[in-house]
């Protein structure tokens, strides 16, 4: 029986797109605040209120632990979230590709909607478009989000100090690795899922500490490209330890085999916290007793030249320089 597949025709504005919208993303969004027959959604939102917005080109579209649906949402309640906002709105470009099956679509819908009421969060505006085959991967999304500030302060590159401690609530590398085995190439296959989830409450678990300086999710880049960041914006040195690093061990094996390293893959479920070293044992306890997290103090920040040195495991050390080539493509 042949797949129901999108044509040109969903994305010209006749029935056919009706039809799409009212079957598909209205059926399963239509929980929330979304309304298809206005051109702009109202909101009722007072306070201070953060804005951000992101892209996602993911390949495969669904992969162990999630879909390209769901990462959406997760990318943009997590760049809320290490700013120090809870998340309340998104809104939901949708750039489909000819060709795509409708069930295909429909599962990363339903993804995406479940993620998004995990979170919280509700979807109050949205477009579609249809582009041809061959211009597209598939499917493209494109997310906007609104939270609202729940730290005291502002939470910024400039809030940091030599000696301040950096902490990360988890192993990394796994969503650039779970993504790659999903393609099958290099003939690797792997049961490892990726770590895309919410990192709301990580964040939030921290809103109220004392001596929070910065958060930031390692995606596009990992580990390594936040530690240089946060270097090139300090004037300071980032010093890491590797045996405090946790490197999962299909991480570690398909990156000795392929020549990776796992410190530059993209994680998508990870907060790297910048603290006062005298709390970090305070973020150690919070983020321990959730949901089975395996946190680390990993580095701490320190005088010198604007770099980022890993301590290895045999006591010597080696500069992760900073990232110019993309490791993986289309892993975010």
């Amino acid at each position: 029986m042949a797949q129901r597949r999108i044509t040109l025709a969903h994305g010209n504005g006749g029935r056919f797109m009706r039809e799409l919208i009212d079957e598909v993303f209205a059926r399963h969004l239509n929980d929330g605040q979304l309304d298809t027959h206005t051109d702009a959604a109202h909101l009722d939102l007072s306070g201070d209120l953060l804005f951000t917005t992101d892209g996602f080109t993911v390949k495969p579209l669904e992969f162990p632990g999630g879909s390209i649906g769901s990462l959406a949402v997760h990318g943009t309640v997590n760049d809320l979230a290490v700013a120090g906002a809870i998340p309340r709105v998104l809104s939901l470009n949708v750039f489909i590709e000819e060709g795509l099956e409708f069930a295909q679509l429909e599962r990363i819908v339903a993804d995406l909607a479940r993620a998004a009421r995990d979170c919280g969060v509700q979807v109050v505006a949205g477009d579609t478009k249809v582009l041809p085959h061959g211009e597209c991967s598939g499917l493209y999304l494109a997310t906007s989000g609104i939270g609202l500030r729940a730290t005291p302060g502002v939470l910024s590159l400039r809030n940091i100090r030599p000696g301040d401690a950096l902490l990360v609530n988890g192993s990394v590398g796994d969503h650039g690795t779970a993504v790659m085995l999903a393609r099958e190439q290099f003939g690797l296959r792997g049961d490892l899922r990726s770590d895309a989830a919410s990192v709301l409450p990580y964040a939030q678990a921290l809103f109220d500490l004392p001596g929070l300086r910065f958060m930031r999710d390692p995606t596009r880049g990992g580990l390594a490209t936040v530690a240089h960041e946060i270097a090139s914006a300090c004037g300071l040195s980032v010093r890491l330890s590797e045996p405090a690093i946790l490197v999962k061990d299909p991480v570690r094996a398909v990156c000795e085999m392929l020549g990776y390293d796992p410190y530059y893959l993209a994680c998508e479920g990870r907060v790297v916290a910048v603290v006062d070293p005298e709390a970090a044992d305070e973020v150690l306890a919070r983020w321990r007793g959730i949901d089975g997290s395996e946190p680390s103090r990993i580095g701490q920040l320190e005088e010198g030249a604007s770099r980022v040195i890993l301590e290895t495991a045999l006591g010597g050390q080696r500069f992760l320089e900073e990232l110019e080539d993309d490791p993986l493509p289309r892993i975010c």
